[in-house]
């Protein structure tokens, strides 16, 4: 019977962080543990105000929300439309139609605020993302730099002296592509496009 024993996958440490990671396996592992505490510390730092509206929401997004309406609706009706039952709010019904629009109102507010709270979580990851591929971008680009100057130490110089090489190796300016999309907004909407606050 062999002895031999699989290496045991890397443990996280109390930061979310892998020591001796040694398959793609382990760092998915680790970057989606560390997602998840974001996501946590975000939530922990929401307001009260915040849970509440976004709790609301929820509940007004699903089908025991509308079951609701429909039977006290259809209740209510019944009863001040029947001629057995002493109406307290006869045809039209105008206090049930009071009571919706103030039930719109407050839901409308609630969904603001759930919506505004989705809206700044929503900033902070494509924050995030655009500086994660900032850094992507440096990293390649000084790799690249790397590699050919270990193409030009081999000879190599039909890679070192490609244009192409050349103009990669080359750091990109991120206002000098807003400026270059902006243009080519301006053409495609006949110069109407918004100018980026610098």
């Amino acid at each position: 019977m062999s002895n031999h024993r699989h290496p045991k996958p890397a443990e996280p440490s109390a930061t979310g962080d892998y020591r001796g990671a040694q398959t793609g396996e382990d760092v998915t592992r680790r970057n989606v543990r560390a997602m998840h505490q974001l996501e946590e510390a975000a939530n922990a730092r929401r307001s009260g105000a915040d849970r509440v509206a976004s709790a609301i929401a929820r509940f007004c997004g699903s089908m025991t929300f509308v079951w609701i309406h429909v039977v006290v609706f259809s209740a209510w009706i019944g009863y001040n439309a029947l001629p057995w039952f002493e109406h307290f709010d006869p045809y039209p019904f105008t206090f049930l139609t009071l009571v919706v629009s103030l039930e719109a109102i407050f839901l409308s507010t609630f969904i603001l605020i759930s919506q505004n709270y989705d809206m700044r979580i929503s900033e902070r990851r494509n924050q995030l993302d655009l500086q994660i591929n900032l850094l992507a971008e440096q990293e390649n680009t000084k790799a690249l730099q790397i590699l050919e100057r270990i193409a030009r130490k081999v000879g190599a110089h039909h890679v070192s002296d490609d244009p192409q090489v050349k103009a990669l190796e080359e750091a990109t300016r991120p206002d000098a592509l807003v400026d270059q999309i902006e243009e080519a907004w301006r053409d495609e909407a006949g110069g109407q496009a918004p100018k980026t606050p610098s």
